[in-house]
């Protein structure tokens, strides 16, 4: 076994295509693994798992491109030569391609009737097309991200004073008017209205709402940093507002991580002012004031507010879901005393490999309540970050759709690679105990995860019981059968590779976190 790295500096490629490139040279017989990432700290970092640095590889900047080709010495040159090859090739368009807008001023003039545009551009450029777009008189889904805050700002600014959604920056998910957008699910139409400052938040709420047979009028996303203080909530006070006038809208749900104590009362105070029950997961309930509406009902899991929000459309009794949430926690309970008979004295760690930061958010705070502070490259509390992302310690939880993790390569909802290299690295820890997952399908997510993580699960687990090791693989998925990859397919390979499979997110946290606690 050999290996090889190249340096192409100051070089920029599609993390897409990146990702296909090195998945083409993974198939190439003789060759063992591969990779094509820009030379960020993190990336590094990752690729010293696998073979020390070359020096090279070592000096790259954030900019520069490595590539990395391991296995038989008589083909790695071939490898190399066929990277090159890829990296160079101009794509051929379609006829269809040829006809399309170069700009979103030629895109408004062919599409008259569009009333929405979505951007997805580097950060530096991002604002300025948003602009373009709300002069236009257009709803803007602002995915990019990298977008300063004195922009965000000031185009939430112009958005509200002129009856616009500003969407983002950073904001993954919406449906709008039925139509999905960035990573988003299908989800039947309904009475429910959610705004969101959490994209896998707006996901695991809509798919729960959509198996109790729930549906939305919206799901709008607002960006990660619109409770903070700088912000205001702009957005979500915005939205709120125009949900609240909606008369399809029954039942309003608002969700945010890490919100602003003083920004979540005026958000609670706006929902106040319409008779309409608005359902709040605002993570870190603890600290919310105390609902000023008795049409507010505060939650603390994304599951919760699913069902709270269900029955109030469906007129059931909201104790009923109280008692119901008991009954799980205690079969859980049960069951995790089951599944620690499985682990050998050594085993005591709980590790989170997660493609949504919500859901991370979500995990970290249920394991707390049990075994206290995590650790993370996005922790509760700034003394449990993780000095180095590549290498966890004790009970940790991992975001792996962070900007360290992210620049030059796909989100790890599209690309598994970055995931699966972490998986096989965490199962090689003896004092592993449980490696919990998200496993999030829909629009834009890769097209069959479990043709990739099932088998690395199965992997993950042999590698700990060549060392006489159980391993337990907690995971749950958040989607729909209508999506394009199918929940219940998905969930019959997660299940046959042995992963322990969840209903929902809460409750595949809460059952790792007992079996950590009873360690």
């Amino acid at each position: 076994m050999a290996i090889k790295y190249v340096v192409k500096a100051s070089q920029y490629f599609d993390s897409v295509a990146l990702m296909n490139i090195a998945r083409d040279l993974r198939a190439l017989d003789g060759i063992e693994d591969a990779a094509l990432v820009m030379g960020t700290e993190a990336n590094k970092g990752l690729l010293e798992q696998v073979s020390p640095l070359s020096s090279a590889a070592l000096a790259t900047a954030p900019t520069d491109l490595i590539l990395m080709v391991m296995g038989d010495p008589v083909v790695l040159d071939e490898a190399l030569a066929l990277a090159e090859k890829l990296l160079t090739k101009r794509p051929t368009a379609t006829d269809d391609e040829l006809h399309r807008p170069r700009s979103l001023r030629g895109a408004a003039r062919a599409y008259p009737d569009a009333n929405l545009a979505v951007i997805s551009v580097a950060g530096a450029y991002a604002a300025a097309e948003a602009w373009r777009a709300l002069q236009q008189g257009l709803h803007v889904l602002l995915f990019s991200d990298n977008v300063s805050l004195a922009d965000e700002i000031a185009l939430k600014r112009y958005a509200v004073a002129h009856g616009l959604l500003l969407m983002g920056p950073g904001a993954g998910t919406a449906i709008i008017n039925g139509a999905a957008l960035g990573f988003a699910n299908v989800v039947p139409a309904g009475p429910v209205g959610i705004i969101s400052a959490a994209g896998t938040g707006l996901q695991e709420v809509s798919t729960l709402l959509a198996r109790q047979g729930v549906g939305l009028t919206q799901g709008i996303g607002v960006g990660g940093r619109d409770l903070s203080d700088a912000v205001g909530g702009l957005m979500m006070l915005h939205a709120a507002h125009a949900l609240q006038a909606d008369p399809a809208t029954a039942v309003i749900v608002a969700i945010s991580k890490l919100p602003s104590p003083a920004i979540s009362a005026q958000v609670l105070d706006q929902l106040a002012q319409s008779e309409k029950p608005a359902v709040v997961i605002f993570m870190g309930a603890d600290e919310l004031p105390t609902p000023p509406a008795p049409t507010i009902h505060l939650t603390r899991t994304l599951q919760e507010a699913a069902l709270v929000a269900a029955a109030l459309v469906q007129g059931d009794d909201l104790a009923a879901i109280q008692a119901q949430l008991t009954t799980q926690q205690a079969s859980l309970r049960d069951r995790a005393r089951e599944l620690v008979a499985r682990l050998q004295p050594s085993q005591k760690y709980l590790r989170g490999l997660f493609s949504g930061g919500t859901l991370c958010e979500e995990a970290m705070r249920i394991w707390r309540a049990s075994l206290g502070e995590i650790w993370s490259n996005g922790p509760l509390k700034p003394e449990f970050r993780l000095p180095d992302s590549n290498q966890s310690y004790q009970h940790c939880a991992l975001d792996l759709g962070e900007e360290e993790f992210t620049v030059g390569r796909p989100h790890p909802m599209i690309d598994n690679d970055l995931r699966i290299r972490r998986l096989l690295q965490e199962a090689a820890d003896p004092s592993v105990a449980v490696i919990q997952l998200d496993l999030v399908l829909g629009y834009g997510a890769h097209p069959d995860p479990a043709s990739e993580l099932a088998p690395a699960i199965r992997e993950a687990r042999e590698i700990a019981a060549r060392d006489g090791r159980d391993l337990l693989v907690i995971g749950a998925l958040t989607g729909t059968n209508a999506d394009p990859q199918n929940l219940t397919q998905q969930a019959l390979a997660f299940a046959a590779a042995g992963t322990i499979l969840l209903e929902c997110n809460a409750a595949a946290s809460y059952l790792a976190a007992y079996i950590a606690a009873i360690r």
